[in-house]
């Protein structure tokens, strides 16, 4: 290939890549509401039952950890893109 090809070829995948961090940067703000949501829940459920739910303390620790995918993929530790091109964080 051409070093011009290979620069126009470069330059696609930055736009591309610009995409998917605008998606992926939409998804990190759900993902702040949703877990703000949690948060909400299990301090609720702490006040009334004196015990975290443990269904919310797990998703709350996925989602902990498919926030750090978006992080590390917006700013470029990673190629990898997160959920949903692979599989949601356990």
């Amino acid at each position: 290939m051409t070093q011009q090809g290979n620069e126009a070829s470069t330059e696609n995948n930055i736009w591309l890549r610009g995409v998917f961090m605008i998606l992926f940067g939409i998804l990190y703000s759900l993902a702040g509401t949703v877990l703000f949501v949690v948060v909400l829940l299990q301090f609720i459920l702490v006040l009334i039952g004196s015990a975290p739910n443990t269904r919310l303390l797990s998703f709350g620790r996925s989602l902990g950890s498919y926030v750090q995918q978006i992080v590390n993929f917006q700013t470029f530790n990673t190629e990898e893109k997160p959920f949903p091109f692979i599989d949601w964080p356990s």
